[in-house]
């Protein structure tokens, strides 16, 4: 059977201002190679999450490969990603595991994956207009920004526990994006890593013993999720997660498309169901849950090659990774300082994701429904307001999305009947 990508040009490097496109692959070395680059670019990130919250990291990544294959059949091979582990979910994760393990976290994320998919096939058939409509710019950016900012404690938390450790990580993740360029300057996290966990090596902070015990080869941990009706409120703080998901696969299509020259708008719905399944999928063996990456994005920037045989070849590696043991047992060795130097990074980078969708779209902040509706939600997501009925506890993030929905649109229909919209 024949391959679908053509051979580009010489199939060597291209020029400065020529790209290969989705459909078009370079020599299978250089291809390989940028498979390759493509892992390390998402592998800082994608293993951070299951640390994070006490997944098991070779499952994630064993999800991870398979949610990414799953994603380039959807879209027909036309939209190049990578689906890494997705940090929007730490939040309701903490929240489930605290009331009924990692298999309560799971069934929480099942139900955002299957929203996602319907929602996915709802686009499909529909068109994005009503997203736009629901999600405006102010608000679908206000829901990314809370989404970052509440996670600030448990950055404050790890931090504290190591702070030596913890500088050297942030101090090397912010060196690493201002003296190296190119690929290299966009791997500052995995930089940064790096650098700490060498760090916390030397101070002997780092525990090998287990490493010594795991096999090279064999299956990952896999974990049954766990659906309780008790738990409903467990759920609905997860739904917010949507909304966030949403949004990163919107702006990866339009992202792709603005760089290859490319309107891919029609593949949006395909897009939102790939990364639904491959979340549902995730779940309900125990990884975490998935989301189309920026750091991926920025490699395809840097190289201008958007050939999906590269992201074929980083699922496959990424496969083979999870199904590696004793890769597993060495990520878990990776201690709390480093991981609060990073994330003091990584959760101010998703808040800052979310600002950015304000600047870029030209969001007016001398109107008070943008004013209002941004400040409101932020300091429900960072001042992690809870609410309480019926037993149920519903924290930061889900008050801070629905107060940016209702106050925003609330505010536009009033504006609208008194003519002063």
């Amino acid at each position: 059977m024949a391959l679908p990508w053509k051979l580009h040009a010489d199939g060597k490097a291209v020029d400065q201002t020529a790209i290969v496109l989705p459909e078009e692959r370079l020599s299978w070395p250089r291809t390989v190679g940028l498979g390759a680059q493509h892992v390390v670019a998402m592998f800082g990130a994608t293993f951070l999450v299951p640390i994070i919250t006490g997944f098991p990291p070779t499952t994630t990544l064993l999800f991870s490969g398979i949610g990414t294959l799953l994603f380039l059949v959807i879209t027909k091979n036309r939209l190049p990603s990578y689906l890494g582990s997705s940090f929007a979910f730490i939040a309701p994760i903490g929240a489930a595991t605290k009331i009924g393990g990692i298999p309560l976290a799971l069934s929480g994320i099942i139900v955002v994956g299957a929203l996602l998919a319907v929602v996915g096939l709802i686009v499909h058939v529909l068109g994005t207009k009503w997203i736009d409509a629901l999600l405006p710019p102010v608000v679908s950016g206000s829901i990314v920004a809370l989404i970052g900012f509440n996670l600030a404690p448990t950055a404050g938390a790890n931090f504290q526990k190591a702070p030596v450790i913890a500088v050297i990580t942030l101090a090397a993740v912010v060196l690493a994006a201002v003296v190296f360029r190119g690929i290299l300057g966009r791997l500052s996290i995995v930089v940064g890593v790096v650098v700490g966990y060498v760090a916390a090596v030397i101070s002997g902070a780092v525990d090998f013993s287990k490493v010594d015990d795991a096999a090279w080869l064999g299956l990952p941990q896999f974990t049954a999720p766990s659906f309780e009706a008790t738990h409903i409120a467990v759920y609905v703080g997860f739904l917010p997660v949507v909304l966030a998901l949403v949004a990163e696969n919107v702006g990866h299509v339009k992202g792709v498309g603005q760089l290859t020259g490319r309107n891919l708008d029609d593949l949006t719905g395909r897009a939102l169901f790939a990364d639904g399944l491959s979340t549902v999928i995730a779940g309900i063996g125990g990884g975490s849950a998935t989301t189309t990456y920026g750091e991926n994005i920025g490699v395809m920037s840097a190289t201008r090659v958007f050939s999906t045989a590269a992201y074929w070849v980083a699922g496959v590696i990424a496969i083979l990774l999870g199904l590696s043991p004793k890769i597993g047992a060495v990520i878990a060795t990776v201690p709390p300082g480093v991981i609060g130097g990073v994330t003091v990074a990584l959760y101010g980078l998703i808040g800052i994701i979310g600002i950015r969708i304000w600047v870029e779209n030209g969001v007016d902040f001398s109107k008070p429904k943008n004013q209002l509706t941004a400040g409101i939600a932020l300091v429900a997501g960072i001042a992690n307001l809870t609410f309480t009925a019926g037993g149920a506890v519903f924290e930061g993030i889900i008050i801070g999305t629905v107060a940016a929905v209702v106050v925003y649109h609330l505010m536009s229909a009033i504006g609208r009947a008194r003519g002063t919209e």
